[in-house]
């Protein structure tokens, strides 16, 4: 394993708190310094996995308050409030391009993520009373004879 620069090691470790995977701060990692780690080497920055026991108390400090801040200020994500959920959901929204189906689809998703439930419909009657139901019970021969009838007008 490279020994990292503290730079490198405060990022993995704001990545990681951000709950984002042991990969993708990899990925990102070789993106942002042009480092190619491995992502077992990211995960030994998550004091909160075992391969992380023994972070320095600087780095485990510096995770604590990313993550309180990164669950506590929801503010942040575009798309709406649930922290995780809808950071995944705004990456798939913004690669949907100028799809405005699937942009759509994505949407509803976050709107029932940040609503917490499923929208549903309720059925009243008139100024919200229950409905009125008419049940007409009827013997084998009305039934019959009904079915007769309306076999005979058709």
């Amino acid at each position: 394993m490279a020994t990292l620069k503290e730079p490198v090691k405060i990022f993995i470790v704001q990545s990681l708190a951000c709950m984002k995977t042991p990969q993708q701060v990899a990925d990102a990692v070789k993106q942002e310094f042009g480092l190619g780690l491995d992502r077992r080497q990211c995960a030994s920055y998550d004091p909160t996995k075992h391969a992380g026991k023994n972070l320095s108390k600087k780095l485990k400090l510096l995770f604590e308050e990313t993550r309180r801040d990164f669950q506590d200020n929801i503010l942040d994500i575009p798309i709406a409030n649930k922290a995780f959920r809808l950071r995944e959901l705004q990456e798939m929204y913004e690669s949907w391009g100028k799809n405005r189906v699937m942009k759509q689809q994505v949407l509803k998703q976050a709107f029932q993520e940040t609503d917490g439930r499923v929208t549903r419909q309720e059925i009243t009657g008139k100024d919200g009373q229950p409905m009125e139901t008419n049940v007409v019970y009827a013997t084998q021969k009305q039934v019959e004879e009904a079915v007769a009838k309306a076999q005979s007008e058709y």
